[in-house]
């Protein structure tokens, strides 16, 4: 396609056919995304997964601790009985309760202190090292709630009554009333705080590269093509077809009357 001023012809690119340096255009053949070599430092998936197993036995571990600590700081529940039955002391009291809250509140910085210790040791580590901390933590929560509950005052209510007397406090056994809300507090605290970590210091990955682009840029870029408006308002008249020559109507520089018929002022001199 061309278009015409009457001067000057210049051909248009089709508007089906970008130009050869056009960046939304597809990419060309051949070429496919170019990944930076990972840092040798990146463990493979056996060595992952030997991390991974090792996490989760070491965070199980230290659930032992959780227990053996909530054992120590859960407020106790008294009880006492009147050789008929077994009723609670201070009725109004929130002793049962404070044993969840105290649960809750270590399997939270066991959590945060497990995803602090694994993201420190193992910062390249892949998902599988993760997993591993989300099920080593869950098992340590069940470990530390029933190591609480073995070593802490017996659950047969009946006979440590009659073994206490009428009348003589003694405590109830330590449990969880919310068991699944205070479990899960240890596995969601370290996977936040993990994720938390990874984001704000984790290692990066390099930035995907178009393999076969290197020369595609690499010459000079073609400006864009003059427009009608913009050919027709900068070009000047063409060589040869200037004003003058191409009208034609150019009048003689001699004196004007110099050439041709006689003037009048001759023809009336005659007449005298």
């Amino acid at each position: 396609m061309a278009w015409h001023d009457g001067t000057v012809t210049a051909p248009l690119t089709p508007p089906d056919q970008p130009g050869p340096h056009d960046p939304w255009q597809a990419p060309p053949s051949g070429s496919h995304l170019a990944y930076g070599s990972g840092s040798q430092d990146d463990p493979d998936t056996a060595t992952e997964l030997r991390q991974a197993a090792l996490v989760a036995v070491l965070v199980a571990l230290a659930g032992i601790v959780l227990g053996l600590l909530w054992l120590w700081l859960a407020p106790r529940v008294p009880l006492i009985s009147d050789d008929t039955a077994v009723f609670l002391k201070n009725s109004e009291g929130e002793e049962a309760i404070g044993a969840d809250g105290t649960f809750v509140l270590l399997a939270l910085g066991f959590g945060a202190l497990s995803a602090a210790a694994v993201f420190w040791r193992l910062r390249r580590g892949g998902v599988l090292v993760v997993v591993g901390l989300a099920l080593g933590a869950l098992a340590a929560s069940l470990i530390a709630w029933r190591v609480g509950v073995w070593l802490g005052p017996s659950s047969d209510v009946v006979a440590r009554a009659r073994e206490a007397g009428r009348g003589v406090t003694f405590d109830a056994p330590l449990e969880l009333h919310a068991v699944w809300a205070a479990v899960l507090a240890w596995p969601f605290a370290a996977m936040g705080i993990h994720l938390l970590l990874t984001a704000a210091f984790g290692p990066r990955d390099p930035e995907p590269e178009w393999a076969g682009f290197s020369g595609y840029y690499g010459g000079a870029v073609q400006g864009p093509l003059a427009g009608p408006g913009a050919g027709a308002s900068s070009a000047g008249p063409a060589e040869g077809f200037g004003p003058t020559e191409a009208s034609g109507s150019a009048e003689p520089s001699g004196p004007a009357g110099s050439a041709g018929g006689p003037s009048p002022s001759a023809g009336g001199g005659g007449a005298a």
